[in-house]
């Protein structure tokens, strides 16, 4: 998937999930500032999508929606991926999600993951690999709070992905 890159952080009871703005068509940038990192639910989660913006709006939706039925993050996270996985329209989004709170930590997709990451850092999108590695470097080696480095971690990604801007948003929780 070429697209955008979304990083998330748990570290010290806070998460934070950072987001590019870059949108690319083919081998055109089109857009820097797009936002693809939200607060939804009234601020209690924290979600970023990559992949099709409408598709991905859609997904953030739909989570909204399950988590609002719900009431928690995991129960929301697993009965969208398996409305996801099942729906025949919602088999056709082509996106992945990450959710969480500073509880929990989910990366979602259309094949029915439900990914709750080991060591609190998880990334989707062209670029996300690099961010998570240099996450976990800085998260291994440094003092830094979740906001910091997410925006570091996304920062060293631009520097290696051409389809990653440093044009950042930060979006974090308590």
């Amino acid at each position: 998937m070429r697209s955008t890159t979304i990083l998330a952080v748990r570290r010290d009871g806070r998460l934070a999930i950072a987001g590019d703005g870059q949108v690319t068509l083919d081998k055109t940038i089109v857009k820097h500032g797009a936002r693809k990192v939200r607060k939804i639910s009234g601020g209690k989660v924290l979600a970023g999508f990559a992949g099709s913006a409408a598709d991905g709006i859609t997904l953030l939706e739909k989570f909204e929606t399950k988590f609002g039925e719900f009431k928690d993050v995991t129960r929301a996270a697993v009965e969208l991926a398996k409305d996801w996985r099942q729906d025949r329209a919602l088999r056709r989004l082509e996106a992945l999600m990450i959710v969480g709170t500073t509880d929990h930590l989910f990366l979602l997709s259309g094949t029915g993951d439900v990914i709750e990451p080991d060591e609190g850092i998880a990334a989707i999108g062209s670029g996300g690999a690099y961010a998570q590695a240099a996450a976990a470097a800085l998260l291994r080696n440094t003092g830094l709070d979740a906001d910091e480095i997410a925006r570091k971690g996304l920062e060293i990604a631009s520097e290696i992905c051409i389809y990653t801007n440093k044009d950042i948003t930060v979006e974090s929780l308590p």
